[in-house]
């Protein structure tokens, strides 16, 4: 998993210019918190479309996002359980 976890990384990095941030945050900082990284909608539009493309998952709802875009860590569990990767 942990070439998961750095690939979700990069694309955080690449796709949200997000480098040094992401290069300073736990795998279980809050993405969406003001005390995380602090993104915000359209970020999270821009993961998704990111974590499609590079992985092959699909974030099907609100809900799901909700529950997977969490932390770099939540991100990995759920492209792992998906059998991509």
């Amino acid at each position: 998993m942990n070439d998961i976890v750095q690939r979700v990384r990069q694309l955080l990095a690449t796709r949200l210019k997000l480098a040094k941030a992401v290069d300073e945050i736990a795998d279980d900082t809050p993405l969406f918190a003001p005390a995380g990284l602090g993104l915000d909608s359209i970020d999270a539009l821009e993961l998704v479309l990111g974590l499609e493309k590079e992985f092959g998952v699909v974030v099907e709802d609100r809900t799901v996002a909700v529950r997977v875009l969490t932390s770099i860590r939540t991100i990995a569990e759920f492209i792992q359980s998906q059998g991509k990767g």
